[in-house]
């Protein structure tokens, strides 16, 4: 018996659902882009104002990530999505759930500004500046890269975490040497710490997101996998 193919009416319903998908997870994405941008400026200018606007503002985006995620389980269900479509329905759901956790690792960064733990010394100030900055040029160019599901930009950006990593481990380094030597102020340092590992897992995010890219496009699952652009390459060359 031939199956049953949709209907173009249904199918270009369906096509406009997942779009409007993708839209709204990048509509998220670009609050939390923002809300970063917003949060190292409170940082550089040590504004308790914006730092508790971004505090208040990550309610919205969880609120977000919910609606995000009741619509997946809503075409899914009525949908039954299956190859290239149910990668791109799971996709998204992978991503909106980090995305959100992006915005509460935002959140993290600017409590130490609210609770006026920022590190006594300009150096580490400026170091955490500049991360954040190389974090935030790395959301948009994730975004961007969902926005078209390119692949080549995804796996990109996976390689470039690595420069995350090392910035975070050199500020990591510096911060436990001061932190030995203002010990009575033990509670700011570690909030401070707090912050660093909420820039480093932001990057993390990001790469997740460009390996949920990846296998939503080709298929391929290149998580937990050592070097797995090398690998990708010797499969395409076989």
């Amino acid at each position: 018996m031939q199956e049953m193919s949709q209907s173009p009416h249904i199918s270009g319903r369906f096509n406009q659902e997942l779009e409007n998908l993708k839209n709204a997870v990048l509509a998220m994405g670009g609050i939390v882009e923002q809300q970063l941008a917003n949060t190292l400026k409170a940082l550089r200018d040590d504004d308790k104002r914006i730092a508790e606007q971004v505090v208040i503002e990550d309610g919205h985006v969880n609120d977000m990530e919910v609606q995000i995620d009741k619509e997946c389980m809503r075409i899914i269900a009525r949908r039954n999505p299956i190859a290239g479509d149910l990668r791109l329905v799971l996709t998204i759901v992978k991503i909106n759930t980090d995305v959100e956790r992006m915005g509460d690792e935002v959140e993290r960064i600017a409590n130490m500004v609210l609770v006026k733990s920022l590190p006594s010394s300009e150096i580490i100030k400026a170091g955490m500046f500049n991360t954040g900055h190389l974090i935030l040029d790395m959301i948009r160019a994730t975004l961007d890269a969902f926005a078209r599901m390119d692949v080549d930009a995804a796996k990109a950006i996976h390689q470039d975490d690595a420069k995350i990593d090392q910035e975070y481990k050199k500020l990591l380094i510096q911060v436990l040497s001061d932190m030995q030597q203002e010990a009575e102020i033990l509670p700011g340092w570690l909030d401070v710490l707090w912050a660093l590992r909420a820039m480093e897992r932001i990057g993390d995010r990001c790469k997740n997101i460009c390996e949920y890219l990846i296998y939503s496009v080709e298929g391929i699952n290149v998580r937990h996998i050592e070097n797995p652009f090398g690998e990708l390459s010797e499969r395409s060359a076989t």
